[in-house]
């Protein structure tokens, strides 16, 4: 047996009988790398990971293409560590597995936040509900800010027919970690209520989510809904 064979040994076991606290982002990125680089030392492969990216949170968005670029890291291994994050996204998504009435605005945020965890890119999603709250799909409506080509109202509006939906919920992230809707987002939300209403849907509110928080239009003023309804 190696050093680091030993030294591999001795943190593993340090983890199963004490967690991962107290441990050291090298050591956490160590024990990773463990499982997907054998016989080798990932010390100084962590620490090189750490000095590029800046800390383990990073290091664990990083693309794929990114992190091959530290030496050391091959594809499967810098696979292997983008994983986590999109595990940890999916772990968050199934909490809320067995939920299946929304009564609230805060429960909106609670159910979609979790969908946009570790999202590099802006991402629209459409939350469907029947008139008693209770959730009927929940689908990502495509990539792209909520006003462009790629995410057509009409689609949109075919998605809650489709579904039977009485009241509908939108979500897009924003991905420079500022949760505040832009004018094409107040535009759009506006848009979207009409073109529902003429279906007999409420578009219930508007959320702009952004580092695990989040912005909704209707409450900070930005959506009306009795101002979008087409008069009969």
């Amino acid at each position: 047996m190696s050093i680091h064979d030993g030294h591999r040994q001795r943190l593993k076991e340090r983890y199963q009988n004490e967690g991962l606290d107290g441990f050291t982002e090298v050591q956490v990125l160590e024990l990773l790398l463990f499982y997907c680089i054998p016989r080798q030392d990932t010390n100084p492969i962590a620490h090189a990971l750490l000095n590029r990216f800046g800390s383990l949170a990073q290091v664990l968005d990083a693309p794929v293409s990114e992190l091959q670029k530290v030496s050391g890291m091959g594809k499967s291994s810098a696979a292997y560590l983008t994983l986590f994050s999109s595990v940890w996204r999916y772990y968050q998504v199934n909490l809320n597995h067995n939920v299946t009435i929304l009564s609230s605005i805060a429960e909106y945020a609670q159910f979609l936040i979790p969908k946009f965890y570790n999202r590099r890119n802006e991402v629209v999603i459409l939350l469907c509900l029947d008139a008693k709250g209770k959730v009927l799909s929940c689908k990502e409506v495509g990539e792209g800010s909520v006003n462009s080509a790629a995410v057509p109202i009409r689609r949109i509006v075919e998605m809650a027919l489709a579904d039977n939906a009485s009241m509908v919920v939108l979500a897009h992230n924003h991905p420079s970690g500022l949760a505040i809707p832009s004018g094409e987002d107040q535009l759009t939300t506006h848009r979207l209520a009409v073109s529902l209403s003429t279906v007999d849907i409420e578009l219930v509110d508007h959320l702009v989510v952004a580092d695990g928080d989040y912005v909704s239009l209707r409450n900070s003023g930005w959506y009306h809904p009795d101002n979008c309804v087409l008069p009969y």
